[in-house]
């Protein structure tokens, strides 16, 4: 690897039985690799429980408050709620995931969320109908949920090897995507059969075996144990100092905010349906054009050993990136749902491809007491950054028509990247 700042210590990793490679089309197939280790096992299977569970309760709330108040503001206004401590906690969080053993952080915050599924379903059961509480119990289970997530995804590097990160971030990636489109269609079944409270149940026993999965993982504490740790304002401050000092580091993050800020179109969706799309039905197109990144995100996933054990992991990213521009052009550019379709689906694989490579590079570049930093910020850069593509682009889709902004949006993707990709020598040069 090109740079000194990595770890190369894995003192938790288990060990795999060894097999031969594989040949013909399964080689192409998802790279099952890290799975064949225990530990990383056990914690991508409490992902696989909850990722569709935690889309139930993504719909629930959502749906209580507009059936409570019959109003889309209120909704929005649920969403910033959950915003502001998921951005305050994950950021902390990834300096309490350098501080103390992840495993015991990762039991803490799943039992957290669990316990505030399982409020969600007394509210929802009893007929409180009471939106303050609702907005309350979902900026609890989103600080839980940023508390989390820097320490499940720093936790990854010590689970498996170096030259497996790919593959460990492709497999995860895959079943949080699948989540996405299985989950809301599940949810949409369920309701008018079992109910919101019932949802909120499934989704809280779920979580019950996410932590019993996570109570057989091996204990991960800090490295450097001799060194004192805190995790206040000035060791989150040290970790923003760390990505500016590491400019791989940095570099990573500027990628995704270029995809994700100029280039997310998903605002322009209804306007595009009902527009552009009009024709084929306002309601499938809508439903279509929702569905297909997850769609292609998922595609790129299962067929993840096409890319898995590529070395040069900055080129990666930024041929993803591009790749990603190009795609939201042809969107913006067609007049056919399902060729538009067709480019969503193949921004989605581009999507996958960079998720993969960006976060093998923040778990690779970063030594093991920054780790969770590092995950911290990712997860508000990951979360914040369609938020602000979400204003920008209906901004513009207001001002110079939906598929104007969205081809602007995918030039600047491609035109920016390309910038940054040769102004910035130490992203091309880097390599597993």
């Amino acid at each position: 690897m090109d740079t000194s700042e990595s770890s190369t210590e894995h003192p938790t990793e288990d060990p795999a039985p060894a097999r031969p490679p594989r040949r013909g089309w399964r080689r192409w197939a998802m790279d099952t690799r890290p799975l064949r280790r225990p530990a990383y096992r056990r914690l991508w299977a409490s992902t696989v429980v909850t990722a569709v569970g935690s889309q139930l309760t993504a719909v629930a709330v959502p749906k209580q408050i507009y059936d409570i108040t019959g109003s889309s503001a209120w909704v929005g206004y649920a969403s910033l709620a959950g915003l502001l401590p998921l951005v305050v906690f994950a950021l902390w969080g990834g300096a309490v995931a350098d501080s103390m053993d992840r495993r015991k952080l990762l039991l803490i915050t799943n039992s957290g969320i669990a316990v505030t599924s399982v409020l969600f379903w007394l509210q929802a059961a009893t007929g409180l109908e009471s939106v303050a509480v609702l907005m309350v119990l979902l900026a609890a289970q989103q600080a839980f949920f940023g508390l989390n997530a820097p320490a499940r995804s720093a936790s990854m590097a010590r689970l498996v090897p170096e030259h497996e990160l790919a593959a460990a971030n492709a497999l995860g990636s895959t079943v949080m995507q699948t989540g996405l489109v299985a989950g809301p269609l599940l949810a949409g079944a369920l309701i008018p059969v079992i109910g919101l409270p019932e949802l909120y149940l499934i989704d809280a026993l779920a979580l019950c075996v996410a932590v019993w999965a996570v109570l057989r993982l091996p204990a991960l504490p800090p490295l450097v144990a001799t060194v004192t740790r805190r995790a206040g304002v000035r060791e989150v401050a040290a970790g923003f100092r760390y990505i500016a000092l590491h400019k791989v580091l940095l570099l990573s993050f500027l990628a995704d905010i270029v995809a994700m800020v100029l280039g997310m179109p998903r605002a322009l969706f209804p306007q595009l349906a009902a527009q552009t799309y009009a024709p084929y039905g306002e309601g499938l197109a809508l439903g279509l054009l929702f569905a297909a990144i997850p769609i292609g995100a998922v595609a790129g996933g299962l067929f993840s050993g096409t890319f898995s054990r590529a070395r040069r992991h900055g080129w990666m990213v930024i041929g993803a990136v591009v790749a990603w521009g190009v795609a939201i052009t042809g969107f913006g550019l067609s007049a056919s749902l399902w060729v538009a379709v067709a480019f969503l689906a193949a921004a989605g694989v581009a999507d996958m491809v960079s998720m993969v490579f960006r976060g093998a590079i923040l778990l690779s570049a970063a030594t093991d007491e920054m780790r969770g930093r590092m995950q911290g910020v990712f997860t508000v850069v990951v979360a914040g950054g369609p938020r602000l593509a979400d204003v920008l682009h209906g901004t513009a889709g207001s001002a110079f028509g939906a598929r104007t902004a969205v081809v602007g949006g995918g030039v600047l993707v491609v035109a920016v990247m390309l910038t940054l990709a040769a102004a910035a020598p130490e992203l091309r040069r880097y390599r597993v």
